[in-house]
């Protein structure tokens, strides 16, 4: 161990996102006598406001960088250390940050966040999209462009999409359809026709929708367009850092060069095979080109589908992997398989006195029936706030229960301009075939979907204003049998709530 330590904490906190804030602020107000410190590397945090608890479980919340001063002023006895951790050594209880400073803890909690799964590494060509400041550079890129790929099927890639204006955008996703981490195939066959209407805010005569329910051929493609006179936004700068806010795209101006305004290709079913530049394309013997795209575009990309496109730059938004890095060198943690920090029902990691929150960990007690973990905002709120309930019991010896916002998953958020609130096993997770869907669907309007076993609501999607997401909730957690009710269930001419209230 280098150097000695500089002072020691009795609670030092590793990552300024949103669990590591949250887990911080939960500490301060419970214990506000103990010293706390925050690592983190930029000089900005995440925090949360305008929170709203919606219902029993569900919440809503914003998310806004703020400078780390902020949280320093409202809790006296916190200290931000602005740095990187280079090391962390369990047995001596300490960590080491990268300009070389040693700091001692009695209780650590690790909320380091995830790290983007890139495509591929230092190809100047390809983008990552995951903090503020990759959104920026994506900005930039986009001004002078015509045509990108997006590589994708998570949260990023279809709010991307959906924003991207004057620039076309070939969009290639894995699975059969769009969002599936979130959606099935009806929900997203609901939110297709978004892609070629004319954005909500604009006064402007809407074309027809014209839209397929059959799924698309692997290899098969659709394409959606929309003409109409671009607007832009001021753009806001910040720095580097931990992940994008569920609103990430509305300061910044997703504009490209071209004059018309949407322009979205989808290829299902297929992954990248290569990335290539137009001087390797021309000495590579199996030139599959159209004469369209020659030699002339900076990057081109090939699917597994065969196709080949030339295109601007492409955009990686494939998902995060938890960010464990500096943590594991000479310690023992045990990690689980998506290679998460294994915590317990207390959040506790196998190293002592180590807790850990957010994207970087992996929730391994016995998961209630109707939760998982996603790495999704809500959730590193809960699990840092809960973190911070923990460590102040534990150094209080008081007993702790596992807190209720992990008895049924829950989700607020925001798709191509509809609410979407996602409740319990909402696309049928782990269910088996021993589950019954329930759909309602207005076009343009709503999508409702139940998902029932044995005659009890087990999950829910409802995409739009339904105003049901607190009776679907009371129904999920209070297990009633719904099946003398049947189809009548969904049935829009019953105001279902009287029923249930």
């Amino acid at each position: 161990m280098e150097g000695k330590k500089e002072k020691t904490f009795r609670f030092v906190i590793v990552g300024g996102g949103i669990a590591g804030v949250t887990c911080v602020e939960q500490l301060s107000s419970q214990i506000p006598s103990a010293e706390v410190a925050l690592i983190t590397a930029g000089p900005h945090i995440k925090a949360v406001t305008n929170y709203k608890q919606v219902s029993k479980i569900l919440e809503e919340f914003d998310i806004e960088e703020r400078p780390s001063s902020v949280l320093e002023e409202k809790y006296p006895n916190l200290t931000v250390i602005h740095s990187p951790v280079k090391s962390l050594h369990t047995q001596s209880h300490c960590v080491e940050t990268a300009d070389g400073r040693v700091f001692g803890y009695e209780k650590l909690c690790i909320c380091s966040g995830g790290r983007p799964k890139l495509l591929t590494q230092d190809n100047p060509h390809v983008l990552g999209i995951r903090d503020t400041d990759s959104a920026q550079e994506f900005q930039k890129r986009l001004s002078s462009a015509k045509r990108i790929v997006v590589v994708g099927n998570g949260g990023i890639a279809l709010e991307l999409v959906y924003e991207v204006e004057g620039c076309e955008v070939i969009w290639a996703v894995k699975d059969k359809a769009i969002g599936n981490t979130f959606f099935d195939a009806g929900a997203a066959q609901f939110l297709i026709p978004s892609l070629e209407a004319d954005k909500p805010e604009r006064p402007v005569p809407c074309k027809r929708l014209r839209y397929t329910t059959e799924d698309p051929a692997p290899g098969g493609v659709q394409t959606f367009t929309a003409d109409r006179n671009a607007r832009g936004h001021g753009s806001g700068t910040t720095e580097a850092g931990s992940a994008l806010g569920p609103d990430w795209h509305a300061d910044i101006d997703l504009r490209g060069a071209e004059q018309v305004s949407r322009r979205v290709s989808l290829e299902y079913q297929c992954e990248v095979e290569k990335i290539f530049t137009s001087e390797e394309l021309l000495t590579s013997p199996q030139q599959t080109l159209s004469p369209e795209s020659g030699g002339s575009w900076p990057v081109y990309i090939r699917l597994t589908n065969g196709k080949t496109f030339g295109c601007d730059f492409v955009v990686s938004a494939t998902g995060v992997g938890p960010n464990t890095e500096p943590f594991l060198h000479g310690n023992k943690f045990a990690l689980a398989d998506d290679g998460g920090l294994r915590v317990d029902d207390h959040m506790m990691t196998s190293e002592p006195d180590v807790y850990a929150a957010g994207d970087v960990c992996t929730a391994c007690w016995e998961l209630s029936p109707l939760w998982q973990q996603m790495r999704l905002w809500t959730q590193a709120r809960q699990m840092g706030w809960y973190a911070g309930r923990c460590m102040a019991a534990h150094v209080q010896s008081e007993p702790i229960e596992l807190d209720f916002c992990f008895e049924l998953f829950s989700h607020v958020t925001k798709f191509f301009n509809y609410k979407v609130v996602l409740l319990g096993k909402y696309n049928g997770q782990g269910l088996g075939p021993d589950h019954e869907l329930l759909v309602r669907c207005t076009k343009g309007r709503e999508f409702v979907k139940v998902v029932l076993r044995e005659g009890r609501m087990v999950g829910a999607v409802l995409i739009g204003e339904t105003d049901l997401e607190e009776t679907f909730e009371n129904l999920i957690l209070n297990q009633m049998d719904l099946t003398p009710y049947g189809e009548e269930l969904l049935n829009p001419s019953i105001d279902i709530e009287d029923y249930f209230d």
